[in-house]
């Protein structure tokens, strides 16, 4: 046996899935942790665990030397680099061969080869594979993207030539915004990936983001186990992801497969890999890149084809040939997968990453219900890596049936404390237009805007009265175990009910809500111009059940300090008790202060004091969960502090910079 022991130098849900993997197959593992994991499900789940550095993944999880010191020491054989960090550097695979260890992937050279989307391109138009036309020359000056970009005719896609993820890449439909887009492209690749290499591809429109899973051993074998439709994207980031694809027949699957294997033979590929195209809607399809690693949306081929990959990588990686051929794989393929990446982001804000306390984490069990996840309830999500937290899979012998079931899913998944994207993951599978199954990668554009989504949020009535009992009940709930009351005096009234007005704060919205106790659990709440009578049948966080109209029903909720987090009904929401609060100005910098909107490192400063700002100007750029994101100001300002610089790691609502208003007349809240 080349190993008995296995080290994941990765973290969150892909370690957890990597482990369980391993411990199934009867091998060891190994977790690696940074100081931002210490309590991390990974790190309790491994058999051992090893720590390797501060948070900053510069620091840890990408540090080569830490990485395979961890692995010796614990007396590991093999190293699997999950995806993402490490997975796709050939430099990495080649120390982990270097140190005697055993790289559960592809070679170094395979890596390299497929690694650069330019080098790529070229290898592959030499293999046969069909290619999207464009420019993927060596010659980078501004002058010659531009020109190329131009002859190949817009729209094109300004792509990194290193990395993936979506980083690097931008639509270009105007000509006057090319050389900007090329200019950010470059500086976005250059920080995520440290290569700022470009290239240029015809930008085909209306297509489909279909991806063929291929696997090789070192025996001769290639095989593509099936395709996944990648089609529903935002920012070039996949958010849901399923197999097989509504788009594609037995002829074409066959057709593409080839096209995969050809491309996985011409760089001799070992391992899993996955070979990505765009598929147009005459059936044309274009490569796209190769990722020489084990895909996030590997679950849904998995459960397609009644397979698991990470056994399938360790059987190779021992030189073991594949298990099955492809007139085997073929006739496995049943049923239908649908996955959603649970990411903790702002939908309504543009979608901002979003850190701190994870109050309430629960998620369902039961048949067609598969949960990867590297949470624990009371953890905290930091800034410092993505900020995908989880991934929700559902199954069914139909596409209809998986569809519905991943609904109940959704709905069942409690994640409170973070704001997250579920409730926009769930209009998404909700929309007619992805039931029909009919849609491209302009999908999310066309259909699921941040602003369609955020002008749907508004409170209900209902909502907005659970979650001032909520508040009213849990400081009641206070009051009686700091006094000693007793339970029977918790709502008692020497003569009628008090009129207790509350003020809260719902994203931009101030709602002025009245909640009377009525005794025995019932409460009266008038807000908007309604009245509505709610009882309260038991609160057990993170479950409230309640009665209204005659009906029981339930929501989900979490408390901390003077916020509520409340699911019901298909909305998630916080509310701030602001009752007590002084009254503030809403602009960003029109108290003076700007600042850090969430955990992070600065990228950039672009003022200094003395300047004079304009509203909108964008004063520092700050980097948190792999995301670039512009500071401006609300108003106009002159500088009179900057108390942040660059690569500094700062914290929510952190000072960075102080700014005198030169317009004294903004306007109040009212």
């Amino acid at each position: 046996m080349l190993f008995d022991k296995v080290l994941i130098a990765n973290r969150g849900e892909i370690a957890v899935r990597i482990i369980r993997g391993c411990q199934r197959m009867g091998y060891r593992t190994v977790a690696v942790y940074s100081e931002a994991d210490r309590d991390a499900p990974h790190v309790a789940m491994a058999d051992e665990a090893v720590y390797i550095g501060a948070a900053p993944a510069q620091e840890s999880y990408l540090s080569i030397d830490k990485l395979i010191a961890a692995a010796k020491s614990s007396g590991a054989g093999a190293i699997h680099p999950g995806y993402g960090f490490l997975s796709e550097r050939a430099a990495f695979a080649q120390a982990v061969q270097n140190a005697g260890l055993v790289f559960i992937g592809p070679d170094p050279k395979a890596i390299e080869a497929m690694g650069n989307k330019s080098a790529s391109k070229i290898r592959m138009l030499s293999a046969g594979v069909p290619c999207v036309p464009g420019y993927q020359g060596d010659d980078q000056s501004d002058d010659t993207l531009v020109a190329q970009a131009q002859k190949v005719g817009l729209p094109v896609m300004v792509k990194a030539a290193a990395g993936g993820g979506g980083r690097g890449m931008r639509l270009v439909h105007d000509s006057a915004h090319l050389l900007a887009s090329i200019q950010s492209a470059r500086s976005e690749a250059s920080n995520a990936f440290g290569d700022g290499q470009l290239l240029i591809e015809k930008a085909v429109l209306h297509a489909r983001h279909v991806e063929i899973q291929v696997f090789g051993d070192r025996h001769g074998n290639v095989v593509h186990i099936g395709e996944r439709d990648c089609s529903v994207q935002r920012r070039n980031q996949k958010v849901v992801e399923e197999a097989p694809s509504p788009a594609v027949d037995e002829a074409l699957r066959t057709r593409m497969g080839a096209a995969a294997v050809a491309a996985a033979r011409a760089v001799d590929y070992v391992g899993a890999g996955t070979v990505e195209f765009m598929l147009a809607r005459d059936g044309s399809f274009y490569f796209l890149e190769m990722n020489t690693r084990l895909q996030v949306e590997h679950p849904v081929t998995e459960i397609v084809y009644d397979l698991d990959l990470v056994e399938w990588q360790l059987r190779v990686a021992q030189g073991e040939a594949l298990p099955l051929t492809q007139d085997a794989i073929n006739l496995r393929r049943k049923g239908w997968a649908i996955e959603v990446r649970l990411c903790t982001e702002d939908p309504a804000q543009n979608f901002v990453p979003q850190t701190g306390p994870l109050l309430a984490w629960q998620v369902p069990q039961g048949a067609g219900i598969r949960i990867d996840h590297g949470l624990r309830q009371g953890g905290l999500v930091s800034p410092y890596y993505d900020s995908m937290q989880a991934k929700l899979i559902a199954s069914g012998d139909t596409r209809e049936q998986a569809c519905r079931t991943l609904l109940h899913m959704l709905d069942q998944t409690v994640l409170l404390g973070v704001t997250s994207n579920r409730d926009y993951l769930r209009q998404i599978i909700a929309h007619p237009v992805f039931i029909a199954g009919d849609f491209s990668t302009g999908f999310i554009a066309e259909h699921m805007s941040p602003e369609s989504f955020a002008a749907n949020r508004a409170p209900t009535t209902l909502h907005g009265a659970l979650a001032a009992v909520l508040l009213y009940r849990s400081q009641a709930l206070a009051l009686q175990v700091d006094a000693a009351l007793d339970g029977e005096l918790l709502e008692w009234q020497s003569s009628a009910p008090a009129q207790v007005p509350l003020l809260l704060q719902c994203g931009e919205r101030k709602l002025r809500i009245t909640v009377a106790a009525l005794g025995r659990g019932t409460y009266r709440v008038q807000w908007d111009g309604q009245t509505l009578e709610l009882d309260i049948v038991s609160m057990q966080a993170p479950t409230l059940r309640f009665k209204h109209q005659g009906l029981d029903a339930q929501a989900d909720y979490a408390l901390s300090d003077n916020q509520v987090h409340l699911s019901h009904a298909g909305l998630t929401l916080s509310y701030t008790d602001n009752t007590l609060a002084p009254a503030s100005k809403d602009a960003a910098g029109s108290d003076g202060r700007m600042l850090a909107p969430m955990d992070g490192k600065i990228l950039k400063v672009l003022v200094q004091p003395g300047d004079t700002i304009s509203k909108g100007q964008t004063l520092a750029v700050l980097e948190a969960m792999k995301m670039e994101f512009a500071i401006s100001s609300g108003v106009d300002s002159s500088v009179t502090a900057v108390t942040c610089q660059v690569g500094q790691q700062v914290k929510a609502r952190q000072l960075l910079i102080s700014l005198t208003p030169t317009n004294t007349t903004q306007e109040m809240p009212a």
